[in-house]
């Protein structure tokens, strides 16, 4: 490149550790990052920064993409060039910013982490032999009957739920809004076993459904410290999180009934391309029995 050009990012550089004050490691990542864009230009060559074009830092980002860069890395490396342009267009070294509407490849969304129908077992029916496990299987249960978020385990009081019914009322979910979901039998079972002792330590004026043994409603933080404790003392290696439950609740759900809609009404999803993520999983499922079952999927032993 141009000698001018090359003084051009010696500047840059100079203005971000100066008047910009960035960190060593900021720095250095931006020179590493525009060190490849130097390097196409070069390459393709390109002698100055403002004969750039959109389409050169999209072929750049493109050749970074399949060099095995990740969404997050090429993110990055778009961001290190907006700022020098903006930074050459604040010079007037530059008539526009030729990354400012280039976008990186999306990341690949990263299915979430379930459990199978055994593994549910097994945690579930591990047996309660304290007050305290009694409660915490009863939330456990909650969790994977009804598909609930933590923070919507933490906030119910005892007037959302309804036993008879076997029916729960969710009045504070994710952006505000309420949802009517049905509770199993054995959640009902455990819910029923620990209601009969919550009584003994609960505060009178506290509504909350779960509570700690000092009678205060139960945190979330301390929620998924009981499950951690749980796993433990049951001898469960498997690191399993509450929402690891609800996961494994749309999972075997969708598995089950194919029915989308529905997955969605109860999960309390505004969109339903948040709960076709659960597809994905439904058909990992079947193309994980098909690769053991089909004669010509199975691959021959060495």
């Amino acid at each position: 490149m141009h000698a001018e050009a090359k003084q051009m990012l010696t500047d840059f550089f100079e203005q971000l550790t100066v008047e910009k004050r960035a960190s060593e490691h900021t720095v250095k990542s931006y020179q590493r990052d525009i060190n490849h864009l130097t390097n196409y230009c070069i390459d393709k060559s390109i002698p100055h920064w403002a004969d750039l074009k959109q389409s050169d830092v999209r072929s750049h980002i493109a050749s970074r993409h399949r060099q095995g860069l990740s969404s997050t890395s090429l993110q990055r490396e778009l961001s290190a060039i907006r700022s020098f342009y903006n930074f050459l267009l604040k010079k007037r070294l530059a008539e526009s910013n030729p990354a400012q509407y280039v976008k990186a490849p999306k990341q690949a969304r990263k299915l979430p982490k379930t459990l199978d129908v055994d593994q549910i077992s097994g945690l579930l029916e591990a047996g309660a032999n304290s007050a305290l496990e009694i409660r915490d299987l009863a939330m456990f249960e909650l969790f994977y009957s009804s598909g609930l978020r933590l923070s919507e385990l933490a906030a119910l009081n005892l007037a959302d739920i309804d036993l008879p019914d076997n029916s729960l009322m969710i009045r504070t979910g994710k952006g505000g809004k309420s949802r009517i979901l049905p509770i199993g039998s054995k959640a009902v079972t455990a819910i029923k076993n620990w209601l009969e002792l919550r009584q003994k330590n609960a505060a009178v004026s506290d509504s909350a459904v779960f509570v700690s043994t000092r009678g205060t409603r139960l945190g979330q933080r301390s929620i998924e410290l009981r499950l951690e404790q749980w796993c433990k003392k049951k001898g469960i290696a498997e690191h399993i999180h509450p929402h690891m439950l609800r996961h494994s609740f749309a999972s075997h759900l969708l598995e089950s009934s194919q029915d989308l809609r529905a997955v969605q009404e109860l999960l309390g999803h505004s969109n339903i391309s948040t709960t076709q993520i659960y597809t994905h999983l439904d058909f990992q499922h079947l193309a994980d029995v098909y690769d053991k079952a089909h004669p010509r999927a199975k691959k021959k032993s060495e």
